[in-house]
């Protein structure tokens, strides 16, 4: 590190800063189509922390910039000086308040993560951006994101308590507290005295005065929110809420305190198909005045990619689509009857409307996600189609709603003029706000010069309706150049002087918001290198990363994306030593550490598994010995299998710690990859796999080998047996499959990236399911909600293996069997007070974890499970061979259980349950109590004898 480097180092500790290759490059990918790589990363742990950092770079002139979710789009959280990280060491505070009505939240913690733990009270945030689930509270007031439902009215904005913020000087402010506006003039007396002299100024001019009513009448997020001078006198309060929309380049948010806003639990939605996009947008205040909550606008275009998309509802399936445009409505209430009232007073409205398709409104669950699926499917459409090499860009704008319905056809006509064929416009018609989709390939100059001509025509149009140029997504990069154009000379100087005054140094966000070089908008744009399919699909929005097991050890999922084209991009512009470092790097942090749990699938909205890439990296680095190996582990594997488990006994029964010392001693000398670490917490080995073969069985039980390898858990019996003894005393005969020792789903092989052994082991499977099934005839159960997956894929492929007539066997995971075929022939479960659930990556990918729910509120009178569960990030042999991960994954998990004090329970008072072996183990480490499967407590409950 160099000089201001290494201070900054001393600052925070070596430990929280780093210079390394590879989490700069990682770091500098978000979700806009900008792209600058930082000097340096820093991740702080406290307010303290950002403290020193501020007071640092102002004395050094070191360029800042925040960085927490990286959903933000207009380039906003970019920078080539420092880069800090304020997701990682944020993201577990949140504090409930005044039961519900208030939450107080660090700014790592997602939108989705405050509400689940707001359910309970009945209450959410206000703002609602189509990121929740991995945009973070500090990004969402510092943008002052707002949805499809909150309008002006629900945003950051208007539901902002408090904050605590700390300045470019290192002051740190808590806007709540009673004595801030007395700490906040002893402290920052100059920047008291330039907020009222700011404020009397703009008040002091009517044309400013109405030039800031009519823009933040609409959403508006371009510029500074001047507005904050008109609506609060104070300084405190004027600079608390001059925060909101300030994009990071005013202060640092530490935290924030909301008002929450009502959860309406009863809900009708409805799909209003109209001739033309001008008759749906001046059908808008009407719907509006009869209650509507929601109404997204849908362009032709958009309705002629949902049509295509898996679960599009008839409406539009069956419309001939030329014209036409599509409001999707909602109307929210407390109650059935509440609804049903509000119903009644909007279906005459509706019915004269003159609609191309009659309109109905739903409030089936299935139905409304049908409608839902027109609107969510757009991005995952048309991103997810765009030609290899093009950047997918969204954009939002926002116009008075009357002349919403002109805007949508001009930039129609704008799109066809620059030859922007596959766009689509869609958006929250009720706010006048509308987002487009572009795919651009910046790496030509002629498709740059195309993009620039369309910016300046489409600014030229937006502000000659009276709109604003960013309704939602915050100025940046992108629309900083035009800032003074939007508002005038006068403001332009207001918001310049703001900026000197709150940051004199100018080292927060240079560049963003305010910037002196008119073509800002046009540098430092991503380019998009051919790499693979995976790598190519991927459109780095970001929304993978929560849910992703190693995102706080080392990488997420499009982290590992992202570095694969940045070592394409080294290697391409002959930077070879970038590369080898960034490729040495990323062996561990890549492809050592990923769980290959497939849970990014779950979230990502151009159906990437990230898991697919890494395990193709595991097979290209695979050596012939390891390959060997494994091929005749899986033409032995039922002695495999009783070796491993026998090797657990054995450990278990060496005294003291001289299992943990051998396995430690070779992993110092043999790769971590190969030998796994024990420690004493593992379990004894388990029992071998019997046949069975009842008369008359009406499905086939396919127990997993984890369960040989791993013994239950002291005075339990295994969730294999424990299904049989269900099946048995629901009075359903079953079998299992001839040898089912020597049989696998296949996963330990396919995780590695083993296709020969893979391959052995499918054609040993297959071919005994088809027999046992009797040619399909007979579900397949199975006891391991990750090894149903596995199965299942196994299954789907198996023409590749030679037996295509299988790819029609029936996989069922035991927890939906067990819930719907056995759970109401059992005797009545004897209930504890409480069970708490950790679902897995499995039980999610199979959509079964309400049936893991179901059955554990037949054994429980209530039922946990946390908001903050995750994959633990076992994955099969992953947690022995880097215990690193499993720690970390579960973390969160962990430290909520601990603050709601569940680990603390009676064992008799609270169960810990799952529904994967490997998981329950997994959990049993981290937390101290014993995880079992969900079957084996219904076992128990149901069973005659306590």
């Amino acid at each position: 590190m160099g000089g201001a480097d290494a201070h900054l180092a001393r600052e925070l500790g070596s430990d929280l800063v780093s210079d390394r290759a590879i989490d700069r490059h990682a770091l500098a990918h978000d979700a806009s189509h900008y792209l600058l790589t930082p000097e340096l990363i820093a991740r702080p742990r406290s307010a303290d922390d950002v403290a020193r950092l501020l007071r640092a770079c102002s004395e050094s002139g070191m360029p800042i910039t925040f960085r927490s979710g990286g959903t933000s789009l207009s380039g906003q959280a970019v920078t080539e000086h420092l880069l800090v990280d304020t997701r990682r060491h944020f993201s577990r505070e949140v504090e409930v308040l005044d039961h519900g009505a208030r939450v107080r939240v660090a700014p790592g913690v997602s939108v989705r993560q405050v509400n689940a733990r707001l359910a309970a009270y009945g209450t959410k945030v206000g703002p609602d951006p189509a990121s929740e689930a991995a945009c973070t509270i500090g990004g969402v007031v510092a943008n002052n994101s707002s949805g499809m439902h909150c309008g002006t009215e629900g945003n950051s904005y208007a539901t902002l308590a408090s904050l605590v913020l700390v300045l470019p000087s290192g002051t740190v402010v808590d806007t709540g507290a009673a004595d801030a506006e007395q700490r906040l003039r002893e402290s920052e007396p100059d920047l008291v005295a330039g907020l009222v002299r700011l404020r009397d100024r703009i008040r002091g001019d009517a044309e400013s005065v109405a030039t800031l009513r009519r823009l933040f009448a609409m959403k508006n997020t371009m510029g500074y929110g001047l507005n904050s001078f008109l609506d609060h006198d104070d300084p405190v309060a004027i600079l608390e809420h001059l925060m909101v929309g300030s994009e990071g380049t005013l202060g640092f948010i530490a935290s924030a305190t909301f008002r929450t806003v009502p959860v309406r639990p009863e809900v009708a939605t409805g799909l209003l198909v109209f001739d033309t996009v001008g008759a749906a947008t001046e059908a808008v205040p009407q719907i509006v005045e009869a209650g509507a909550v929601t109404a997204e606008l849908l362009d032709a275009a958009s309705l002629r990619v949902s049509a295509q998309a898996p679960g599009a509802p008839a409406q539009i399936t069956g419309l001939r689509v030329r014209e036409q445009a599509a409001l999707l409505v909602e109307w929210h209430a407390d109650t059935a009857e509440e609804l049903a009232e509000r119903e009644a007073v909007a279906q005459p409205m509706l019915d004269g409307l003159g609609l191309a398709v009659p309109a109905s409104l739903t409030r089936e669950a299935g139905e409304r996600a049908a409608l839902w699926t027109v609107r969510k499917a757009l991005y995952s459409a048309v991103a997810g189609a765009r030609p290899v090499g093009t950047n997918a860009l969204l954009e939002d704008v926002a116009v008075p709603v009357e002349v919403l319905g002109r805007t949508c056809v001009d930039l129609t006509a704008l799109f066809e003029r620059h030859g922007y064929e596959e766009s689509v416009i869609f958006g929250h018609a009720k706010d006048g706000n509308v987002h487009f989709m572009l795919n651009e390939r910046f790496a030509d100059p002629a498709a740059l010069q195309r993009y620039a001509d369309f910016t300046e025509d489409l600014v030229d149009l937006v502000l000659g309706r009276g709109g604003t140029l960013k309704a939602e997504h915050g100025t940046g990069r992108m629309m900083a150049p035009f800032v003074e154009r939007q508002y005038g000379t006068e403001l332009y100087a207001v918001m310049r002087e703001l900026k000197a005054l709150v940051d004199p140094a100018g080292v927060l966000g240079p560049g963003t918001i305010l910037g002196d070089d008119p073509q800002a908008h046009l540098k430092d744009l991503k380019t998009a290198p051919t790499v693979e399919e995976e790598v190519d699909r991927c459109v780095e929005c970001g929304f993978c990363e929560p849910v992703c097991p190693s995102r706080d050890l080392t990488l997420t999922p499009r982290q590992r994306i992202v570095l694969r084209r940045e070592i394409t991009a080294a290697t391409e512009r002959g930077d070879h030593a970038l590369a080898a470092e960034l490729d040495r790097d990323y062996d561990y942090a890549g492809v050592q550490t990923c769980a290959v749990d497939g849970m990014c699938l779950t979230a990502c909205p151009v159906q990437i598994n990230t898991g697919d890439l890494v395990r193709r990296l595991r097979r290209e680095d695979v050596g012939h010995l390891e390959q060997k190996g494994w091929d005749v582990a899986a033409r032995r594997w039922g002695t495999a299998s009783r070796l491993g488990s026998l090797g657990l006994s054995v450990a278990d029964r060496l005294p003291g710690v001289v299992g943990e010392s051998l396995t430690a001693a070779v992993r110092t000398v043999a790769p971590a990859e190969v030998v796994p670490a024990y420690d004493r917490e593992l379990p004894r080995g388990g029992a071998v796999r019997r046949e069975v073969d009842e008369d008359g069985a009406e499905a086939v039980l396919f127990s997993s080998c984890v369960g040989t390898m791993f013994g239950p858990e002291q005075g339990s019996q295994g969730a294999a047996a424990a299904l049989l003894s269900l099946a048995r005393r629901a009075g359903v005969p079953v079998r299992t499959p001839k040898g089912p020792g020597s049989l696998c789903c296949g996963t330990p092989w396919k995780s590695k990236g083993l296709t020969d052994g893979y391959a052995v082991m499918a054609r040993r499977v297959l071919p005994a399911l088809w027999e046992s099934s009797d040619e399909g005839r007979l579900p397949i159960v199975w006891d391991a909600a990750s090894c149903t997956e596995g199965l299942a894929v196994m299954v789907a492929n198996a023409g590749e293996h030679g037996h295509p007539e299988c790819e029609g066997l029936v996989i069922i995971d035991a927890l939906e069997w067990a819930a719907s075929r056995l759970l109401p022939q059992l005797p009545e479960p004897r209930r504890v007070a409480r069970a708490v659930l950790h679902p897995t990556c499995g039980t999610q990918l199979l959509g079964v974890t309400p049936y893991l729910e179901e059955l554990a509120g037949a054994v429980a009178d209530a039922v946990v499970v946390p908001a903050d569960w995750g994959c633990c990030g076992f994955a099969g042999d992953r947690g022995l061979l880097h215990p690193e991960l499993t720690a970390a994954a579960t973390e969160p998990e962990v430290a909520e259980l601990r603050e709601r004090g569940l680990l603390g329970s009676h064992p008799q008072d609270t169960v810990f349950l799952s529904a994967n072996r490997t998981c329950e183990i997994g959990m049993t480490r981290a937390t101290g109590r014993t995880y079992r499967h969900v079957l084996e407590q219904l076992d128990w409950a149901t069973s005659d004898s306590p």
